[in-house]
């Protein structure tokens, strides 16, 4: 396993879930008794399984093998991972970027449905130009950054039409007008505009201990969920057991948040007091 591997991206959550299931389907083996067939540790077969390393066809090929399965779907899988290992615009270098924005951005391109959590602003797939900038450069983001990492949201916010999306507001972060009001009168009219598009926006009246971090949790067709917690310079993921926690929260959150009617409204009343 010489050489140096990429960051982990979405597909291979949905590959590692797939080869779990076929070394349960197919022998009677644990996850220890596989790792050391391969020669590998038992955590490197666990990160494999749950998507947090970088799986190649290589990888691939090598456990089908261990594991006997049929030549159509060795040949099947080797074939999916290959193709999964093309690249998209996530995986080039992007100076100014945060680290993590391209692994995200992969994460996104592979989930069937997205939720929000904004606890402090309107959420990144949802802001504005005017808006965005603002943010940024009260964060003291430099100019050239704040072009980058517009362009990356930017191209993050066009998967929105493909998955199911839900974002739910803190309702103080509506009455935040960053950008000065032409900028904040804009965000809340795209805000409305999003019902059009299919796009969920929930208010929050009521924030609860549990919600005084913004989060995103991501669901896959194929994968277990997971969550994207954005830090100050940073961010982290959290996978299977740390996911639980969330799950609660966005159910008891989605039971006491404002309908998407009742959002729109209140969206509505704000603008017509402007």
């Amino acid at each position: 396993m010489g050489g140096e591997r990429r960051p982990p991206q979405g597909r291979d959550r949905a590959i590692g879930a797939q080869l779990r299931a076929i070394r349960l389907k197919y022998t009677d083996l644990t996850a220890d008794q596989a790792a050391k067939r391969m020669s590998w540790t038992g955590p490197t077969l666990s990160r494999t399984e749950n998507g947090k390393r970088h799986i190649t066809s290589e990888d691939v090929a090598a456990l089908l093998m261990v594991y006997k399965v049929p030549r159509k779907l060795r040949e099947q899988m080797i074939e999916n991972a290959k193709i999964g290992c093309q690249t998209g615009w996530w995986s080039a270098d992007m100076p100014g970027v945060l680290p993590d924005a391209g692994a995200l951005a992969s994460y996104e391109v592979d989930a069937r449905a997205i939720t929000d959590w904004a606890s402090n602003l309107v959420p990144g797939l949802l802001q504005t130009r005017e808006y965005s900038v603002a943010y940024m450069l009260a964060d003291g983001v430099s100019p050239d950054d704040v072009e980058r990492r517009w362009q990356v949201r930017e191209m993050r916010q066009s998967r929105l039409s493909h998955i199911d999306y839900t974002a739910f507001i803190y309702e103080p972060v509506l009455r935040k007008p960053l950008g000065g009001r032409e900028a904040y009168r804009e965000q809340l009219k795209h805000l409305c505009n999003a019902y059009d598009r299919g796009i969920g926006v929930r208010i929050v009246r009521d924030m609860s201990p549990a919600l005084l971090h913004s989060w995103m949790l991501l669901e896959f067709p194929r994968a277990t969920p997971m969550v994207h917690v954005e830090l100050l310079r940073s961010s982290v993921f959290l996978y299977d057991q740390e996911v639980g926690p969330y799950l609660d929260v966005h159910a008891r959150m989605a039971s006491k948040a404002m309908s998407s009617l009742e959002s729109r409204n209140a969206i509505n009343g704000i603008l017509e007091r402007l």
